[in-house]
């Protein structure tokens, strides 16, 4: 298994080395590994989870709804639990797209009037 340094992980994921260590002090992910000399070692699991916890962010997941889905994996709770927390999280993505489109709409509407 490869580990990782944190600068080649930070490279890898697109986020930077303290978005590592806030990540894994939320417990969002790890706990990461550690070398006999005491520096993190990333995993490519480490590596999928930081990817995942990436894209919930951009899709506006605040820390506090990312933990709750961490212990909904990590727990013992049924699949659908998981399926209608994403679901819900999906509806409120698709409200702001929706709010995305029409703010757009407006701005291309005063392009076309200013141009």
């Amino acid at each position: 298994m490869t580990a990782l340094a944190p600068a080649a992980a930070a490279d890898r994921t697109g986020v930077s080395i303290d978005t590592l260590r806030y990540y894994e002090r939320e417990g969002l992910i790890g706990p990461i590994r550690r070398s006999v000399g005491g520096r993190r070692e990333y995993t490519e699991d480490d590596l999928f989870w930081i990817g995942l916890v990436t894209c919930f962010r951009e899709a506006g997941l605040g820390i506090a709804d990312l933990r709750g889905f961490v212990a909904l994996l990590r727990a013992e709770h049924p699949p659908q639990e998981r399926v209608t927390f994403l679901r819900e999280r999906r509806a409120a993505l698709e409200q702001r797209v929706a709010a995305l489109h029409r703010a757009m709409e407006v701005l291309d509407d005063k392009i076309a009037y200013y141009s």
